[in-house]
């Protein structure tokens, strides 16, 4: 979850880096969806958020390319908690109620999703 950082203060920062990042983001959230969600018992409605959520994010990517004629992958702030609370959530299931944590998690990545959509909607974001 550092590693833009430290690719960025050792001044190492590559487009192949940032598609790399961006895949293995992707590739993190369907491997923690197609893990988790078989061996928990959500309600419909859990599901449904989800589903929400990452047909936005798929909407987003499709008008980057489409506005920019590009592949788009917005590296924000809010893109990193998202992924650091869902790294840590598994974590947190011995303690903590399963739903609650759910929707903490769900809270912001939906926050995160209508953010990419803003940045990708005013074109500010960085082309990789």
């Amino acid at each position: 979850m550092i590693d833009g950082t430290v690719a960025r203060i050792t001044d190492s920062v590559s487009e192949f880096g940032s598609r790399l990042d961006t895949i293995a983001d992707i590739v993190f959230v369907a491997v923690c969806l197609i893990k988790l969600l078989p061996a928990l018992s959500m309600p419909v409605w859990l599901y449904t958020w989800i589903a929400i959520v990452a047909l936005i994010k798929i909407a987003n990517i499709a008008a980057g390319y489409l506005k920019q004629k590009e592949f788009i992958s917005v590296h924000s702030i809010i893109n990193k908690v998202t992924g650091g609370l869902l790294f840590l959530f598994p974590l947190t299931l011995s303690f903590l109620d399963f739903r609650i944590g759910a929707v903490v998690v769900c809270l912001i990545a939906t926050v995160a999703a209508f953010h990419e959509g803003y940045l990708v909607w005013k074109g500010r974001t960085p082309k990789i």
